[in-house]
C-alpha cells in the first residue's frame, strides 16, 4: 500500500510544488491539508482545493480552526494586551502554532505515516510546525522538501510547469500573510534596516478623513459590543473593528525583533483590529483592575507572548499563566471610548461600573475623604523612615 502523507497546504508555491512533487516522485498518497486560522478566503479555499486536485492530491480538507484560535490564543493575547517588544501583536507566529495543532491531529485521525510543510531552513516557521509535530505526532515522519532540498523557486516553478501544472507565482515585491490578528509584510523595502514601507506596500489604504468616536464594550475582558452592537461572535466583533479601524489605516508599523534561530528580523504590519482592542482593553484595565493585578499581570503576559512566539505554547506553564490571566479578568468590565483619525487613535474615556477612579475616599489632586491632613503627614513621615535612616549614616554622600 502507498504510504499516506499529510501536506500543510496553504496553496502557495512551496507547498504546491510538495503536494506534486510527493505524488508523483515519491509514489506518496498525499493529504492535502489547509489549516484555516481565518485567513482565507472562501474563494481562496476553493481554489486551494481545485489546485490540491490538479497537483496530485488523493484528497483536500479544509480544517477550520479559527474559534479554536480565538479561545486558546487570542483571547488570553487580549487579556494580557500581549504586544511583542511592545509593538508586534504576534499575529502569524500565534496562527501557525494552531495551524500545527490541526494539522497534527488530522495526521493521527487518518493514519498518515508522514507530515509535509513548505518551510524553509532560514525562519520560525520550521521550527513551530516541526516540534508540534514531534510532541504530538511522534511516530510521523517530517518532510520538509524545500529546506532539505535547498530548493529554488526557478526550479520548483519549472518542475509545476513541465508536469502540467500552471499558476502564477511571481515573486512580488512583498509578501503578505493575512490573518484575522493582522497582516505581516516582508520583502522590498524591509529589506533596508534604514528605510520604511510606501503607502502603495499596505493591503488596506486610508478611505476616510476627520474623527470618529469607537465605542469597544468588554465583559470579564472578552469583547462584547462594538459600538453598541453585541457580538456573541468574538471573531465577528474583531473583524467589525478591523472594518472600522482600517479605513483609517490605523495600525501600521514596524517590528524588529530576535528569531528563535538567533538572527535578527524584520516586518511591517497592519493590523488595527489588534491595536485597537488592546488598546481599548489596557485603557479600562488601568481603571478597573489594582495597580498589583496591572504590574503582575505585564510581567507574566510579557512571558507568554514570548513563549507562543518561540513554538513554546505546549509548554504546561502556558495553562497555569492563562489560568492566572482569565482570573485577572473578572473586574474588567465596561466600555471604553476611543477617537480614530488617519492613522492613529487616541483614548478618551471610560464608563464602567468597576471604575476605581470614582471612590468615596477622596478625588485625586482636589480633596481627602478618607483620611486627615496629620493621616497624611504621618503616612509621609514613616515612608520616608528607610531614606532618613540611610542618608543620616551615610552624609558623606552628595545627590
Amino acid at each position: 500500500m502507498k504510504k499516506k502523507v499529510v501536506v500543510a497546504f496553504s496553496g502557495g508555491l512551496d507547498t504546491s510544488f510538495t503536494v506534486m512533487y510527493l505524488a508523483k516522485e515519491k509514489g506518496y498518497e498525499v493529504y492535502a491539508a489547509c489549516a484555516n486560522t481565518g485567513g482565507f478566503s472562501e474563494e481562496q479555499l476553493k481554489q486551494n482545493e481545485e489546485n490540491a486536485y490538479k497537483l496530485g492530491a488523493t484528497k483536500y480538507v479544509t480544517i477550520d480552526v479559527t474559534k479554536e484560535y480565538y479561545e486558546k490564543s487570542l483571547k488570553y493575547m487580549v487579556f494580557g494586551n500581549v504586544l511583542r517588544n511592545g509593538t508586534y501583536p504576534i499575529s502569524v507566529s500565534s496562527e501557525r502554532i494552531f495551524q500545527a495543532l490541526a494539522i497534527a491531529r488530522y495526521a493521527n485521525e487518518i493514519g498518515a505515516d508522514a507530515i509535509a510543510h513548505g518551510s524553509t531552513g532560514a525562519g520560525n516557521d520550521q521550527i513551530r510546525f516541526d516540534m508540534t509535530f514531534l510532541v504530538l505526532a511522534p511516530n510521523v515522519e517530517i518532510i520538509t522538501l524545500t529546506r532539505d532540498m535547498a530548493l529554488t523557486r526557478d526550479y520548483e516553478i519549472n518542475y509545476l510547469k513541465e508536469h502540467g501544472f500552471v499558476a502564477d507565482f511571481t515573486k512580488l515585491k512583498y509578501s503578505y500573510n493575512v490573518g484575522l490578528w493582522g497582516t505581516s509584510i516582508c520583502g522590498g523595502e524591509i529589506l533596508d534596516s534604514a528605510q520604511g514601507l510606501p503607502e502603495s506596500a499596505y493591503l488596506k489604504q486610508v478611505e476616510k478623513t476627520g474623527s470618529e468616536e469607537l465605542r469597544i464594550e468588554f465583559k470579564k475582558g472578552e469583547i462584547h459590543a462594538v459600538n453598541g452592537e453585541v457580538f456573541e461572535d468574538k471573531i465577528a466583533a474583531i473583524q467589525k473593528v478591523e472594518e472600522i479601524g482600517a479605513a483609517y489605516g490605523i495600525g501600521r508599523d514596524m517590528h524588529v525583533g530576535d528569531t528563535i534561530i538567533g538572527i535578527k528580523g524584520r516586518v511591517g504590519f497592519e493590523a488595527a483590529a489588534p491595536m485597537l482592542i488592546i488598546g481599548a482593553h489596557r485603557f479600562l484595565e488601568k481603571y478597573t483592575l489594582s495597580k498589583w493585578q496591572q504590574y503582575w499581570k505585564d510581567q507574566v503576559a510579557n512571558w507568554y507572548g514570548m513563549f507562543l512566539h518561540e513554538s513554546q505554547y505546549l509548554e504546561p506553564v502556558m495553562r497555569d499563566i492563562e489560568a492566572m490571566l482569565q482570573e485577572s479578568q473578572r473586574n474588567v468590565n465596561g466600555t471604553a471610548i476611543l477617537e480614530l483619525r488617519p492613522l492613529s487613535f487616541s483614548t478618551v474615556g471610560v464608563e464602567s461600573e468597576d471604575d476605581l477612579v470614582k471612590t468615596k475616599f477622596g478625588e485625586y489632586g482636589e480633596m481627602q475623604k478618607g483620611w486627615t491632613a496629620e493621616d497624611a503627614k504621618g503616612f509621609i513621615k514613616v515612608t520616608s523612615t528607610p531614606l532618613r535612616v540611610y542618608y543620616n549614616n551615610h552624609k558623606d554622600e552628595e545627590i
